[in-house]
């Protein structure tokens, strides 16, 4: 019999139409697993167990009176912490910044309350949200619930862990170059990062995006329902577009999809990745797709750039930032950051240049294909102390050579499990697909769900 904890949100909310179950008992499970294993995992941050108890009391009486107030009313939820929550401080995953509580909830959280989810807390992640790692100068270090010793990824870190501990079944990250999808592939999660612009976010920024990550397509379907709600602050989000989310059939016959093992710079996909993916491409060729080779399309010089504007943008933050609070910064970053003082001009808009370069590369290998399937990352999971998979703060983005690109170019991308190494660990397949048709990536990841192997059960965490 499946636990409370790790029933689906299409399934408690149906358990509630039919007052099978209340939000009530739902809540007190999460909440006794959170507390028997959040001290292993150090996935929450602000964690308030008794405003979760009381919205899910609120919900409980909407639901008996049969007048919830939206899809996901009563439905356990965690929220990155970088995404503002009315009332708690953001310190965006590092010691350095002054704690203030945010004056209002931003675009995610606040169409989550409206929808009535239950808010159990914000997850942790590194400073600055600028590593694939649970490593942070202001949380406590962030595990790997399938192995304690590895990393969940991040910088979606806490969400990641949350998740695949069976934290309730919906949380929300950020992505700028693989932070939903890394995490959501070294955890076993779907993690989406949709179109630029599909879901209302605030602050904007080119690339960055936020996104579900959750155990299922339903899951994350059922939340993109709702998070992408119209928002005016988001000034570069999209005109809102109804959209059947729930409509997930579709056939993979007929479809024709690019399989990309090389991306053109950084880590080379390990032997076991490779076994993985190639598996998931022979399944979809089974089911009547034609697979067809993708070359490698990205540059050197491209990450090399990106990585310059990144560098410079985050020095012209910390830079304005008193000795002290310097200080504070987590190391691995401050020391990737301070390089910037010595850039021109030219070397950040040389830099700044390669996004559209980026951009320019993955229409064009999309141009003669309907999706293109890839590792989410080149390896499974790393250590748990580690910042990065290579932990050189010098060459950070070696790891992000999949994910990156559809963050420049603003495709909808998703991860989702493809199989396990043989130390268990969960390995990633990323899709992705044409500009704005996140339904039909969504559709796609629920035929490869349908079709894979049974996935292994989530991990049971010792008290």
């Amino acid at each position: 019999m499946t636990e409370l904890a790790d029933l689906t949100a299409v399934a408690l909310v149906e358990a509630y139409r039919a007052r099978r179950l209340s939000p009530v008992e739902v809540v007190d499970a999460v909440i006794a697993r959170i507390d028997a294993w959040e001290p292993q995992l150090n996935a929450l941050w602000a964690y308030d167990p008794e405003a979760a108890r009381e919205s899910a009391r609120q919900s409980e009486a909407r639901w008996m009176k049969g007048q919830p107030i939206g899809a996901i009313d009563g439905v356990p939820v965690t929220i990155k912490e970088n995404i503002a929550t009315k009332g708690t401080p953001v310190p965006l995953g590092t010691a350095a910044v002054t704690l203030v509580p945010a004056a209002a909830d931003a675009p995610p959280a606040a169409r989550t309350r409206e929808a009535g989810g239950v808010l159990l807390a914000k997850t942790t992640m590194p400073d600055y949200g600028m590593l694939s790692s649970g490593l942070s100068s202001f949380h406590k270090l962030a595990r790997n619930p399938w192995d304690l010793s590895t990393n969940p990824g991040g910088s979606s870190a806490g969400a990641g862990a949350a998740a695949a501990a069976g934290y309730g079944p919906l949380h929300i990250g950020t992505d700028i170059g693989g932070s939903i999808r890394l995490p959501a592939g070294w955890c076993g999660l779907v993690g989406l990062k949709p179109s630029a612009g599909r879901l209302p976010i605030d602050p904007p920024f080119i690339g960055r995006a936020a996104g579900p990550m959750t155990r299922t397509v339903g899951d994350t379907a059922l939340y993109m329902s709702v998070l992408t709600k119209p928002d005016r602050r988001d000034t570069m989000a999209l005109p809102y577009q109804e959209i059947d989310w729930l409509n997930l059939a579709g056939s993979v016959k007929g479809l024709k999809i690019g399989l990309w093992l090389e991306a053109g710079f950084g880590q080379e996909a390990g032997a076991e990745t490779l076994t993985a993916v190639q598996g998931a491409a022979a399944l979809l060729a089974d089911a009547g797709a034609t697979i067809v080779p993708i070359q490698p399309f990205l540059t050197r010089t491209m990450i090399d750039g990106l990585d310059r504007f990144w560098r410079a943008r985050g020095y012209e933050d910390v830079s304005r930032l008193p000795p002290e609070q310097q200080a504070k910064i987590l190391p691995y970053i401050f020391n990737w950051i301070v390089t910037a003082k010595d850039f021109s001009g030219g070397d950040v808009y040389s830099g700044f240049a390669q996004i559209d370069a980026m951009r320019n590369a993955l229409h064009t290998a999309l141009k003669d294909v309907d999706f293109i399937i890839s590792p989410t990352a080149p390896e499974p999971s790393y250590p748990a102390e580690w910042a990065s998979p290579l932990n050189d703060p010098q060459r950070p983005f070696e790891h992000i050579a999949f994910t990156v690109s559809a963050n420049m170019g603003g495709q909808p991308a998703v991860s989702i499990n493809c199989g396990y190494s043989s130390g268990g660990l969960p390995i990633g397949l990323q899709i992705i697909g044409q500009s704005f048709d996140d339904l039909g990536v969504l559709r796609l990841a629920r035929a490869f769900e349908e079709m894979r192997a049974p996935s292994r059960p989530w991990p049971k965490l010792s008290d």
